[in-house]
C-alpha cells in the first residue's frame, strides 16, 4: 500500500522547500492544497515544537492521514529572543513578510548586538495522535536593510556569514542545503527508515476532527 504523508501548511514557500527535499522518497507526498479546505488550528504554544506538534496532529487528525508540519521563525538575540513563535504575524494576525521585516528593523534601530538565528522544527504525526519532531537551526546577522529578490519572510535581512550573502541572495537548492528547514528535513529523511518502521506500527483512523471550512 502506498503510503501519503501531507505537509500541513498552507505557505506554499514552505511547501516548495519541503516537496524539493522529501522528492525521492518512497512516499507520496501531498500537500493540503490537494484536499477541501479545513479549518485552521490554533497556534497558541510557546514553542515551535508545540505549534508544529499542534498543526500535525491537527490535520492529520482531520484527514486521516500521517501529517508533517513545520513551525520555524526568527530568533534575535537584541530582542530577547523576538519575534520568535511571532515571526509569521509579527507585525499583525495579516502582516505581510514586508511589514514583518520593517517592524522587526524598527525595533532593531540603532542596535549592534544583531546576532540571529533561525529555528525550524518538523513534526510528523498521525491521527491517533503520536508525533515524532526533529529541529534545524542555522545562526546568522541580522543586516540593517533588505538585500535580494529570492526567498520569503525574513530572508532578506538574514545574513549567512560564511557566504556574506542573505538568504534572499542565494538560490532556493543553496539555502534549502543550509536553512533551519533545510537542516531539519534532513535530518527527517536521515532517519525515515526508521520513523517508516514507526508508521508502520501505528493504528489506522478515520478522518475525524475539523469540519471543511
Amino acid at each position: 500500500m502506498e503510503l501519503i504523508i501531507v505537509l500541513a501548511t498552507g505557505n506554499h514557500h514552505k511547501c516548495k522547500e519541503m516537496q524539493a527535499v522529501l522528492r525521492g522518497l518512497p512516499v507520496s507526498v501531498k500537500s493540503l492544497a490537494d484536499f477541501a479546505p479545513l479549518v485552521e488550528p490554533v497556534e497558541d504554544g510557546a514553542t515551535f515544537a508545540e505549534n508544529a506538534c499542534t498543526k500535525a496532529r491537527h490535520y492529520a487528525k482531520a484527514l486521516g492521514l500521517p501529517c508533517l508540519a513545520d513551525d520555524s521563525g526568527l530568533v534575535v538575540d537584541g530582542l530577547g529572543g523576538r519575534p520568535g513563535v511571532f515571526s509569521s504575524r509579527y507585525a499583525g494576525p495579516a502582516a505581510t513578510d514586508g511589514e514583518n521585516c520593517r517592524k522587526l528593523l524598527a525595533e532593531m534601530a540603532g542596535l549592534e548586538h544583531r546576532v540571529a538565528h533561525f529555528v525550524s522544527v518538523l513534526a510528523l504525526a498521525i491521527p491517533s495522535g503520536p508525533a515524532l519532531t526533529w529541529e534545524g537551526r542555522c545562526d546568522g546577522l541580522i543586516i540593517s536593510a533588505p538585500r535580494g529578490t529570492t526567498g520569503f519572510g525574513y530572508d532578506p535581512l538574514f545574513l549567512f556569514p560564511e557566504l556574506g550573502l542573505t538568504f534572499a541572495e542565494i538560490s532556493p537548492a543553496q539555502k534549502s542545503a543550509l536553512s533551519h528547514r533545510g537542516r531539519s528535513l534532513a535530518a527527517f529523511t536521515a532517519q525515515f527508515a526508521v520513523t517508516l518502521a514507526w508508521l508502520g506500527q501505528q493504528p489506522a483512523a478515520p478522518p475525524s476532527g475539523p469540519l471543511p471550512g
